[in-house]
């Protein structure tokens, strides 16, 4: 039988996790931002952010070459500056699983925030309340669902990311070699046994991670109501 490393499964979960948390500090805010505006901004705005769903996941990690490769202005001044450096480091396949996840987050919450019945809010400034208070007392409660099946989303599509993390990250053994990465190399190489055996573990802990996440959520459906 195949020698399986997990480093690769392992370093998949952490980059999902590290991702997915981002996704939600930056890609909420953002849902309700777009939900509330419709101005020409908000509308550049999404599209900009629409744009890692539909382009190839080549041309995605290629453009993030660019923007944070060593020679770039940004590149230069993270390593020059705080001795940092992305392409080719466990950052850049965050970076990448970012990228490539935060849309669904952002186009699934921004359509819970819609559904929320603005009469409520209303009520709510009445009241006095103030906005930060309105949007997590009574916007994201109602709102949670659809913000959870944007988690889950996100979670899934940074998780199995390989286009873009292979461009960024690129395929160190040990070091920036994600679960799909690993499959790519072992088939690559003839080692259809441990390709079988990598992609049986991916779908195992896939189908296991979005078990629990909708588990999760229909229990807090259960305890809101």
């Amino acid at each position: 039988m195949a020698d399986v490393n997990l480093f690769p499964l392992l370093l998949s979960l952490r980059v999902a996790a590290i991702a997915t948390l981002l996704a939600i500090l930056i890609g909420i805010p953002i849902a309700y931002y777009l939900n509330k505006s419709n101005g020409k901004l908000a509308d550049f705005l999404d599209t900009l952010l629409t744009l890692p769903i539909v382009l190839p996941p080549t041309v995605l990690g290629y453009y993030l070459l660019v923007l944070l490769g060593r020679k770039s202005t940004l590149g230069k001044f993270l390593e020059d500056t705080f001795n940092v450096t992305i392409v080719f480091t466990p950052t850049g396949a965050v970076i990448a699983a970012l990228i490539v996840s935060i849309p669904f987050l952002i186009k699934s919450s921004r359509s819970a925030f819609a559904s929320v019945d603005p009469t409520f809010m209303k009520a709510a400034r009445v009241l006095g309340r103030s906005e930060i208070n309105i949007f997590f007392s009574i916007i994201l409660p109602l709102a949670w669902r659809g913000v959870a099946t944007g988690i889950t989303l996100a979670f899934a599509r940074a998780l199995g990311d390989f286009g873009a993390t292979l461009m960024v990250a690129g395929s160190i053994p040990n070091e920036t070699m994600t679960m799909p990465i690993a499959i790519y190399d072992a088939l690559l190489a003839g080692n259809r046994e441990l390709a079988n055996i990598l992609v049986l573990i991916m779908t195992t802990v896939s189908i296991g991670v979005l078990y629990i996440l909708n588990r999760l959520e229909k229990k807090g459906d259960r305890k809101r109501r």
